[in-house]
């Protein structure tokens, strides 16, 4: 199936609810996003600067189009707390075509 709205899925990773929730609002407010789930907590593990690190972080999964993806970039950079904030973006490759609609009409209205 194909993506012809070009949709993204975005992910990021924020320490704590208060971040999640403000990023999350943030992005559907400025019609940045057309849906934000904000994930049950995790644990990562990654090399920073040299050291083994494990944080409790939350997990956002950012619906939105190509369109709308630089400024969505630069609003999670601007309310991230963290120096290097985690920002990928994947391809949806195809979806329900309902769904995928409505993800476009919401950035669009």
């Amino acid at each position: 199936m194909s993506n012809p709205e070009n949709i993204l899925l975005v992910l990021t990773n924020v320490p704590d609810a208060a971040t999640a929730n403000l990023i999350a609002e943030t992005l559907v407010t400025q019609k940045l996003a057309a849906c934000v789930n904000i994930l049950s907590p995790c644990q990562s593990t990654y090399m920073w600067e040299g050291k083994l690190t494990h944080e409790n972080e939350i997990p956002l999964l950012i619906k939105t189009t190509q369109l709308q993806y630089h400024a969505l970039q630069d609003a999670i950079i601007k309310a991230h707390p963290y120096e290097l904030p985690e920002i990928i973006s994947i391809n949806v490759d195809g979806g329900l075509p309902e769904y995928l609609q409505w993800v476009t009409t919401q950035l669009s209205a």
